[in-house]
């Protein structure tokens, strides 16, 4: 409500935790909107495990009206923004006094949550059917899937292949060392600065260096892009940055913007991009978002500090590789943080869910 009682309209463009856990946080203060062209919240560090245990799914896929009971949810994807409306693409024009894109990074996934449980239950019968899987990318879910896959199904051949110099290189290199002697510890094959090619009609695939890798399935686990190009053409174009990030100020809002905010991946803050970060987003525009809608002055806005270069990774279900500022360590320790349940319960919890 605003301090003279009418109510405002809020309109979240994205349903990525960031988005998710701010229509919630809100839906009881203003008229809340939630744009988003699938169904459901995915708790995405979860996905891997979902790949090898799709019951898990079951917790980490959620409807958004099981979480926002109390808002509309326009299951299309936004085309335009205009300084009063968001446009969609089946045709709908939503009014807004404050705006807010999370749209975060794109992911081509189905629309309903039954079709993404079916989507998990596939990849776990590839997994499954195959003697042998080639994971191209070491990237966090690169290194994540070839820990789920050998912990789970540790007879399987599994050959990890990474153009990079080195796994996880958006940490530090004691974290990648780490996490490459446990890989190798658990007889995965990983072969650096390398590219495969993923054409091949037989179960022989062929990389960059002539190498043949034999394996009876891939999985190609690259960095998704950043789903702002929708952006371009809208009047938030100038506040893009060269990379496709919105620039944003202390407070979350985008810069030269008095009511359009920027949370999640999406925006420019210097910061490893990670789902406990997007949440403290969340929660920091949430705030502001009451105060202001309350009638205080601006310059009592929460601020926002940037997280540290902390990151855990997981491998399989009891160890993990964890960066702190002040050291980096695996195994069982770091797992207990993470690896049993993903932090699932928690973010539900956080989600006003049972566990």
């Amino acid at each position: 409500m605003e301090s003279g009682g009418e109510t405002r309209r809020i309109v979240i463009v994205g349903g990525g935790i960031s988005g998710s856990l701010l229509a919630r946080s809100l839906q009881f203060n203003a008229a809340v909107t939630l744009i988003d062209p699938k169904e459901y919240l995915e708790i995405t560090w979860a996905d891997l495990r979902n790949m090898v245990e799709p019951s898990f799914a079951e917790r980490s896929v959620i409807n958004h009206r099981d979480y926002l009971t109390n808002g509309l949810i326009v299951t299309s994807v936004a085309t335009n923004v205009t300084d009063t409306d968001v446009l969609t693409a089946d045709g709908r024009r939503i009014s807004y006094d404050y705006l807010v894109i999370a749209t975060g990074h794109m992911d081509l996934v189905p629309v309903t949550k039954p079709e993404r449980l079916h989507q998990y239950k596939a990849d776990n019968q590839k997994i499954q059917s195959a003697d042998s899987i080639l994971i191209v990318g070491g990237g966090p879910t690169g290194v994540e899937l070839a820990g789920e896959i050998v912990t789970d199904f540790p007879d399987k051949k599994v050959t990890l292949v990474h153009k990079g110099p080195r796994l996880l290189e958006f940490i530090g290199a004691k974290a990648s060392d780490k996490a490459l002697r446990w890989l190798k510890s658990r007889k995965v094959e990983v072969k650096l600065e390398q590219a495969v090619d993923l054409n091949s009609t037989t179960s022989v695939y062929k990389t960059s260096t002539g190498e043949t890798i034999k394996a009876d399935c891939h999985f190609l686990c690259a960095g998704k892009p950043l789903a702002s190009s929708w952006l371009n053409e809208t009047i938030l174009k100038t506040n893009l940055d060269g990379n496709g990030r919105l620039m944003v100020d202390e407070h979350l809002r985008v810069k030269g913007r008095r009511n359009v905010f920027a949370i999640g991946d999406i925006t420019d803050i210097p910061e490893l991009k990670q789902g406990f970060l997007a949440q403290k987003h969340a929660m920091v525009v949430a705030k502001n978002l009451k105060l202001l809608m309350s009638g205080s002055k601006e310059s009592k806005m929460g601020k926002y500090e940037c997280g540290s270069a902390t990151a855990l990774v997981s491998l399989g279900r009891k160890d993990a590789v964890a960066q702190f500022p002040f050291a980096t360590i695996s195994g069982c320790l770091p797992g207990l943080l993470k690896s049993k349940d993903l932090f699932v319960g928690k973010t539900r919890k956080n989600m006003g869910l049972q566990p």
